[in-house]
């Protein structure tokens, strides 16, 4: 652990993922100057925003960090991650906060997940794994297949929009044929896994890891569909809460003893040690809880809800990792509270989005007593009005806390009502899966 001295970091990232993280570093006394690259105008509350670092040229990140004295790079979001940041940094003598390239494949390719899971006997859905040249291959192995549904997916990272829950033959041919035709998921699918359909629940389980060990952070529960009742395409996440009753604290224990922790040991044994957060989205089934896929990232919206919930300096349990000291810090959450996070997102999403439209009653929105409003595809109008506008798909995370889930899913929606802008579309039903089960 480095001494309790405050010091400059540097934040990857633009999203509500990284505004939250943003709002949770500036509470840390370890903190000396914030900057975020590039950031958003929510970020811009916390730290300097540095919109013109080009964050894909390792050596302009690597000049600002020795240039800014920066003591530790925090990246965000997943494809720096895979394109190997952390280990330019950290060639070079620089502390970060993220796994390296190696480490990170456990996203960045699903099949290497896959067979990595498979043999160090890591509980997982039966699967198949086709090269971009065995598509007719694909193809025959969809059109046998008599076990319907059937998921196929793209292998590496296609921001949530690659997976593919097919009921029939027909839907499983016209997910081989997108996947191999649309433009965006090129790189993503020059490799394919098919698996099975896993009954169950889904629940998000996040752990801090040190390369030799885990620690378990918090578990939330995602909502992925665009619409209500899980309808609609998938996204890059349209809502969260936690804690998610669908796991118990004795299935907690059960997930790091059985997944989590065979998973960083798997991961030291092929020597690409995991350091950072490791999320497992899991499906709880009637045989026990199966990985249905990882990611090496907090996730983005459950983010918004966990760094609101944790009571232990956020800064000093990244340091704890990067040192490998986690047996030293004991993660502390707030006990007998609720987070509720739902994403107001612009009109055309998860396609093609009409974004420029002015954002009103943030303000408003965050004033109210137990709210948080993180944002995320935004930015400032070039006119003399200088306004906050929409600029992407998902735009902002509102955020409630409460001491029931009830309370804190009424609190959330609360706020929603007083934030317009045109064409915003939301989930009505944020949380509803927590309370039945309540």
């Amino acid at each position: 652990m480095p001494n309790e001295e405050a010091f400059n970091v540097l934040l990857i990232g633009s999203g509500g993922r990284e505004h939250a993280l943003a709002w949770g570093l500036s509470k840390s006394p370890l903190l000396g100057q914030l900057y975020v690259s590039p950031g958003n105008p929510g970020t811009a509350i916390y730290g300097i925003n540095v919109p013109d670092l080009n964050i894909s040229d390792h050596e302009q990140v690597a000049d600002f960090v020795s240039s800014q004295n920066i003591g530790l790079t925090i990246i965000g979001p997943e494809q720096p991650l895979v394109d190997g940041l952390t280990d330019f940094l950290e060639d070079r003598g620089h502390f970060v906060f993220g796994p390296t390239s190696g480490a990170a494949q456990l996203e960045g390719s699903k099949s290497f997940a896959k067979d990595l899971m498979q043999k160090y006997e890591i509980p997982t859905a039966a699967f198949e794994i086709f090269d971009r040249n065995e598509w007719n291959k694909a193809s025959d192995y969809v059109s046998q297949n008599e076990t319907w549904p059937l998921v196929v997916k793209a292998d590496g990272l296609a921001g949530g929009k690659g997976v593919f829950i097919c009921k029939d033959k027909t839907e499983a041919a016209d997910a081989l044929e997108f996947l191999q035709n649309d433009p965006g998921l090129s790189t993503a699918s020059y490799r394919i896994v098919i698996e099975e359909f896993m009954e169950g629940e889904e629940v998000s389980v996040f752990a801090i890891c040190d390369g030799n060990s885990a620690k378990f952070l918090a578990q939330a529960q995602d909502h992925k569909r665009i619409f209500d009742e899980d309808k609609g395409p998938n996204t890059g996440g349209m809502g969260a809460y936690l804690p998610a009753p669908v796991v118990s604290d004795h299935d907690i224990s059960h997930i790091m003893r059985e997944i989590v922790e065979p998973t960083v040991n798997a991961m030291a044994e092929e020597g690409m040690p995991f350091k950072g957060i490791l999320y497992c989205g899991l499906m709880i089934t009637k045989n026990g809880p199966k990985v249905v896929e990882y990611n090496c990232r907090f996730g983005d919206p459950e983010c918004q809800v966990i760094i609101p919930s944790l009571k232990t300096d956020l800064l000093e349990i990244m340091m704890a990792a990067i040192h490998q000291k986690l047996e030293y810090i004991d993660i502390e959450l707030s006990q007998n509270q609720f987070f509720t996070c739902v994403i107001l997102a612009s009109e055309g999403y998860p396609r093609s989005v009409k974004t420029g439209k002015e954002i009103k009653g943030i303000k408003e929105a965050a004033a109210l007593e137990n709210v948080l409003v993180f944002q995320s595809g935004t930015s400032m109008s070039s006119d003399e009005n200088n306004v906050v506008i929409t600029s992407a798909g998902r735009v902002l995370s509102v955020v409630a806390t409460d001491e029931t889930l009830a309370g804190s899913i009424n609190l959330a929606y609360e706020a929603v009502a007083k934030i317009s802008f045109e064409g915003m579309q939301y989930r009505t039903d944020i949380g509803l899966k927590g309370l039945r089960r309540l």
